[in-house]
């Protein structure tokens, strides 16, 4: 695949958004924070701006696509009882949605509503990109598991 660097730019802003998506909705269910504010507060405050922890001091966020952001953030709201109906039932016996990390739960929203509702996006790529995210937070164990459900949801919504 050629790729041209407005491809590899935009691909990285995707990128960029889709982690931010997922904090922004770890947020919104930690704190109850209303959409448009959430919204608004990340668009303000954190997509494209400094990170400022120690590990990180000085670097830039690369700058996100704030359209699909929000697409993302909105859509995963506006379905999130489709979506949780469609992990739960990729669960194992016994497994609830509520038994799940809540970022892991956060990282599994985003990419499910990807997956339904995104279908310019190839199902191999949203995959890959979550399970990115998803070493962001966790290990190897951690996002196997992300792969494992969203490589089942796929093969369902994507058929």
């Amino acid at each position: 695949m050629n790729t041209t660097p407005h491809s590899q730019a935009r691909s990285q802003a995707r990128s960029t958004a889709r982690l931010a998506a997922v904090q922004a909705l770890y947020q919104q269910q930690m704190e109850a924070t209303p959409l448009a504010q959430l919204l608004d507060e990340f668009h303000q405050h954190r997509l494209g701006r400094e990170v400022d922890d120690e590990d990180h001091e000085g670097e830039v966020f690369a700058d996100a696509e704030v359209d699909f952001f929000d697409d993302l953030v909105r859509g995963v709201d506006a379905r999130r009882d489709e979506i949780d109906t469609a992990l739960t039932a990729r669960l194992s016996d016994g497994w609830t949605l509520t038994r799940l990390d809540k970022t892991m739960l956060q990282i599994l929203r985003a990419g499910a509503y990807e997956l339904i509702a995104r279908a310019d996006v190839p199902a191999a790529a949203a995959i890959n990109e979550y399970v990115d995210v998803a070493k962001a937070f966790f290990d190897d164990r951690e996002a196997k598991f992300v792969n494992g459900i969203l490589d089942a949801l796929a093969k369902e919504v994507r058929s």
